[in-house]
């Protein structure tokens, strides 16, 4: 309190002697200044000044209004923000630039390892076991070719009657009802053979199915490790007089044959089709190995139920009609 006191009653001091101060200066204006008159008054002035600063330090602060304050604040937070920003953005720049070379890295192991993939439930894949090294798959063909596909003519003419044409009676009415059948004569997954008593169109139903089967086949010829072979097509769609025809030599034959419907056709076991070239020959392989591998095949096939299959023993074929 006393110490405020004594710095207002100095103030009233100074204040006089500001205004003396003043009265010269304006006597000065009015009258001549010389050299020695102009130091004198501006010694006066600085040393004013300098007993004005050190009784009051705090004119020498800057003095910064709350609006201003609020500015620098404002333009301070909003240069820290910035620069939090931009350095989270070369955070995730980096994070992102590890992450993409920890998958590259992953993805480098993954081609480079021996490991074999494994199933959802853990198990090891099909084509590797635990130690990384191929699995040979075994022949096991099927118990028995009479009891594994015993479908009989009844049960495969219900089948031909609902999917297939309407029965031609020669070669030219066949003409007629190739809008609803297909070509199957030329195909990467099995051959056709010499046709005599047959035209190679079947419906698509038909035709999809043979090469499904075709397909398989070269499938588990590979997995196998066995040089590929095309399964042989001996017959395929035939018309009432080729029946005719054909009953005359074949004890098998029917009136009512399935291969009138287009749904039909018949495929050797005991030859297939050798896929080399002169420059890459394959090793032989005795018919009964492909024989085995194949009905395999057709088994998975008939019990998917796409198709019923008759083991024909006098022929030599299978005798197989799309479902």
């Amino acid at each position: 309190m006393l110490y405020n006191a004594a710095k207002l009653l100095l103030f009233c001091e100074l204040s006089k002697y500001f205004n003396t101060f003043c009265y010269l200066c304006r006597k000065f204006l009015v009258m001549k200044i010389s050299k020695n008159r102009y130091l004198q008054g501006f010694l006066v002035v600085v040393l004013l000044l300098a007993l004005v600063r050190v009784i009051f330090p705090s004119v020498a602060e800057p003095r910064l209004t709350a609006h201003s304050d609020g500015k620098d604040s404002t333009a301070i937070d909003s240069l820290r923000g910035n620069l939090m920003a931009s350095a989270g953005a070369q955070d995730a720049v980096s994070g992102e630039a590890s992450d993409a070379s920890s998958v590259a890295e992953d993805l480098k192991k993954d081609e480079l390892s021996v490991t074999p993939d494994t199933a959802s439930d853990g198990r090891f894949s099909i084509f590797f076991d635990k130690n990384g090294k191929e699995v040979k798959h075994r022949i096991f063909s099927v118990p028995h070719f009479g009891n594994t596909f015993p479908d009989q003519q009844d049960v495969q003419i219900v089948a031909a009657g609902k999917h297939g044409v309407a029965p031609v009676q020669n070669r030219e009415e066949a003409e007629h009802s190739k809008g609803k059948l297909v070509y199957v004569g030329s195909n990467p997954f099995f051959y056709v053979d010499k046709l005599n008593n047959s035209i190679p169109y079947l419906v698509p139903r038909a035709s999809v199915l043979l090469q499904d089967i075709g397909r398989a086949y070269f499938d588990s010829l590979q997995i196998k490790g066995i040089p590929l072979h095309k399964i042989i097509v001996t017959s395929i769609l035939r018309t009432k007089d080729d029946v005719s025809k054909l009953r005359t030599r074949n004890g098998n034959a029917t009136e009512n044959s399935c291969h009138l419907y287009g749904t039909t056709f018949d495929v050797c076991y005991n030859r297939y089709k050798q896929i080399q070239t002169e420059k890459q020959p394959r090793r032989q392989v005795q018919n009964d190995t492909l024989k085995w591998v194949f009905s395999e095949v057709l088994r998975d096939f008939r019990e998917k139920n796409r198709c019923y299959i008759k083991y024909e023993v006098k022929q030599g074929c299978f005798h197989i009609t799309v479902r």
